[in-house]
C-alpha cells in the first residue's frame, strides 16, 4: 500500500495539496499540514500523487511499501 511522506521542516503551508487533493491533504487552523488518508487507499492514490507534484516547495511524496 502506498503512503505519504511530508518533509515539515520544508512544508511552508500554501495549501495547494488540499485545492487539488482535498480528501487526502488538509491544513489545520495553525496552517500546519493534516494527511488525512494514510496509508493510502488505491482509489486516493492518484489524488495523493497530484496534490504532491503541485506543491510549491516539494515537501509531499506519495511512496510504495518497499
Amino acid at each position: 500500500m502506498n503512503h505519504i511522506e511530508l518533509d515539515r521542516d520544508r512544508c511552508e503551508g500554501h495549501g495547494t495539496c488540499e485545492q487539488v487533493a482535498p480528501a487526502v491533504y488538509k491544513l489545520d487552523d495553525e496552517g500546519e499540514l493534516e494527511i488525512l488518508a494514510d496509508p493510502l487507499p488505491e482509489k486516493l492514490t492518484k489524488a495523493a500523487e497530484a496534490g504532491a507534484r503541485v506543491c510549491p516547495v516539494a515537501a509531499l511524496r506519495v511512496v510504495g511499501d518497499a
